[in-house]
């Protein structure tokens, strides 16, 4: 068993990977309280603009600066295409209709950046990620300070957006019943772009942070959309904060099963076991809930 002086790097990396997953996190529970639609492509999206951001700075010599703005563009462009193109037939289908619908977006682009890229080994550096400064012995970078306070401020900002705005209370209506909110006057599918559009951004700040926390690597960046899923499906799709909570948890637990070499090669099934004891507990909760007010 490792001491506590290996841990404490680990507890860095999971603050920051959390961050993240609830960032991502929040995204996805934002778009599928404005359109019911689990975004499964969201990984996908944010690792494609990483890739497209990296040829920038690498084989076309722009500055990184604006290299980083459009991957964070891409991934609202392409997500709000997707969404215009694909949202309206698919309003009135089943939940996991819509789903398996964003998971055939994800394999085109794994597939794009297999071709293009292929599946030679990149790393992303931020200029974040050279300067930061030490807690103990523990040395922390700006790209992970960026990456939990990003997490914690968007959570915020989202539920404060979502309560006090106009277009915030829009989003909420449509979660509650798209067609009367239609018939109040609610432009609906101004809405749900902004949703769709907001959710992509979120997805390219994300794939950005997670090219330089975890490496440049198609599939380990489109599949992290995991970790964010099990922290939204904890929350129920419903609450901003646990969605914060459960990200932050599942990053956690993730990066401190890394030192322990018995269980490090199983760390990346957390997030499933994290999801499923807490759904499990939540439902029994429920059930017993009910039950009581039956009586």
């Amino acid at each position: 068993m490792p001491s506590w002086e290996d841990f404490r790097p680990f507890i860095v990396t999971g603050l920051a990977l959390g961050g993240v997953y609830s960032l991502s996190g929040v995204g996805m529970v934002v778009l599928y309280r404005a359109t019911g639609v689990l975004n499964l492509a969201y990984g996908a999206v944010g690792a494609m603009g990483a890739f497209i951001a990296w040829a920038l700075i690498n084989d076309h010599g722009w500055p990184e600066g604006i290299s980083y703005l459009v991957c964070i563009l891409f991934g609202g462009v392409v997500t709000l295409a997707y969404g215009m193109a694909f949202g309206p037939p698919l309003s009135g289908r089943d939940p996991l209709v819509k789903a398996v619908a964003t998971l055939g977006l994800a394999l085109i682009l794994l597939g794009a950046m297999s071709w293009i890229w292929s599946d030679k080994a990149r790393s992303m550096v931020l200029p974040t990620t050279k300067e930061g400064f030490h807690i103990g012995e523990v040395l922390v970078n700006w790209t992970q300070v960026i990456g939990l306070a990003l997490g914690v401020g968007v959570t915020a900002v989202t539920a404060a957006f979502l309560r006090y705005t106009k277009l915030g209370t829009g989003m909420r209506a449509l979660a509650d019943d798209r067609e009367i909110t239609a018939t109040l006057g609610v432009p609906v599918r101004r809405v749900e772009a902004a949703a769709w559009f907001g959710s992509g951004i979120l997805s390219g700040i994300a794939g950005l942070l997670f090219s330089n926390l975890v490496g440049l690597d198609a599939a380990t960046l489109t599949f992290l959309v995991i970790s964010s899923v099990a922290a939204a499906l904890i929350a129920r799709l419903q609450s901003l904060w646990v969605t914060l909570a459960a990200g932050m948890f599942i990053g956690l637990v993730t990066a401190l099963a890394t030192p322990i070499l018995s269980i490090s090669q199983y760390r990346d099934m957390a997030p499933f076991i994290i999801a499923t004891i807490a759904l499990l507990f939540l439902s029994r909760h429920g059930t017993l809930a009910t039950a009581r007010g039956a009586r």
